[in-house]
Formats: structure tokens, sequence, C-alpha cells
């Protein structure tokens, strides 16, 4: 009974403590308290919804690659690409684009292997669909970024502000005593406190959205590789079956 007693007051003391100095701080104080909890709400939604976006396209991306490596033919994945919507498949669609350009299709049917130079064409193509896709994966960040920056000048404001409107008012009263001095200090620390409130959680969530952005654009560049690798190696059979037809 004494324990809940115990660990419910300090819960119970800083809800009335921030009530409180909310109370006594002044109009800019509170609109600064309010701002850095519209900021904190809106940072806590692109967290959570980043979060779910890069672990579904993560997965979708692997199962992508996946179907690609049970593939024998290279192209025959054109439909499950568009219907997968993920950063893997888009790379993949971006080469086909550019594969259907080189005409490869050949008279009796079947089609060509590229040359190399159409290989690199096609691999700058999809390393610039890796550098779009990083930009989606990448969108919002700067929210959080700027949150993580800009929060704490903001109640550093709030704070001298209310300091300063604080000794203000102990200079017109004219008394130097912890009542008059407390209530302005109360107010002016509040955005501090809500300041670190939002610039914490916003600095773990960037770090660990900017890591996730990070494996999965590794994840697009080995993808990348291994498309090319596959048509290469199909050059090279071309190559070798018509040698062995010359002989």
């Amino acid at each position: 009974m004494f324990s809940s007693i115990f660990f419910s007051v300090p819960p119970l003391l800083a809800s009335n403590g921030i009530a409180y100095a909310f109370k006594e701080s002044d109009g800019l104080g509170q609109g600064i308290c309010v701002l850095l909890l519209i900021i904190s709400i809106a940072v806590w939604y692109i967290m959570l919804e980043k979060a779910g976006s890069l672990i579904s396209a993560m997965k979708k991306s692997q199962a992508f690659l996946r179907a690609f490596r049970e593939k024998r033919n290279p192209l025959g994945l054109k439909e499950k690409a568009a219907e997968s919507n993920s950063p893997a498949a888009a790379v993949y669609l971006a080469a086909c684009e550019r594969i259907e350009s080189f005409h490869l299709e050949q008279p009796g049917g079947g089609r060509r292997a590229m040359s190399d130079d159409e290989l690199e064409v096609m691999r700058s193509a999809m390393n610039q669909a890796v550098e779009d896709q990083l930009v989606i994966l990448q969108s919002k960040t700067m929210v959080l970024a700027t949150a993580v920056s800009g929060s704490p000048f903001l109640g550093l404001f709030g704070t001298v502000w209310g300091i300063t409107v604080a000794f203000t008012r102990l200079a017109q009263v004219g008394r130097a005593d912890v009542q008059t001095l407390a209530p302005g200090v109360s107010g002016a620390l509040l955005t501090t406190v809500i300041a670190l409130f939002v610039a914490l959680p916003s600095m773990v969530g960037l770090n660990i959205i900017s890591s996730k952005v990070k494996d999965i654009t590794v994840h697009l560049d080995s993808f990348v590789d291994e498309v090319y690798a596959k048509f290469k190696i199909e050059q090279l059979d071309s190559y070798r079956a018509a040698a062995g037809g010359q002989e």
C-alpha cells in the first residue's frame, strides 16, 4: 500500500507542476508550449508512418528479390513488379523500360543478348532508379531533422524570455523572495522541458529511420549488381553458343 502511494506521488506532482508552470507562463510562453506540443504530435506521426512504410518496403523488396532469383528468364517478372509496389520492383521496371528501347526482339522469335554498351546503359538506368527511391524513402525526414535542431532553440528562447519577465516582475514588486520569483521561473523552464521532450524522441527516431533507409539502399545496390550479373551471364552464354555454332 505504502509503495503504491510512494510511486504515485511523483507523477501526480509532475502533472500538477506542469499545469502550474503553464498557468504561470505569459502568452508567449504558453504559445511556445502549444507549438512544441503540435510539433511533437507531427513528429510522432511521421516516425510511426515512416517506420511502417520502411518495414513494408523492405519486406516487399526481399520478396521480389526471391522471385527474381527463382525466375530463369530475367524479363519474366514485369507483371509481378507492377503489382509489388516495392523499391526493388521500381528498379527492375526501370531496367525493363530501358531494355525495351534496345529492340532486342529477333525476327524468328526470342531476343538477342545485350551488348556491353547496352548493359552499361541499363545499369545507369537502375542506378538512377535507386536514387529516385532514396528520395522517396527519405521524404518527411527533414521535419524530424528540423525538430531535433530547432526545438531546443525554441525552448531556450521561451526560457530566456520567461526568466526576463520573471525578473521584471520581481523588480516591479520590489521584494526578492521565492514566492515572488518561483512562478515566473517555473513557467520559463517549462518550455525547455517540453522542447527536450520533442527533440530527444525526434533524434532517436531520425537515427533509426536513417539506418533503415541505408539498409534498403544497400539492398537496392546489391539488387542492381545482381540484375546486371544475370544479363551479363546471358550475354556470355550467347557468345559461347555462337562460337560453338561456328565450329
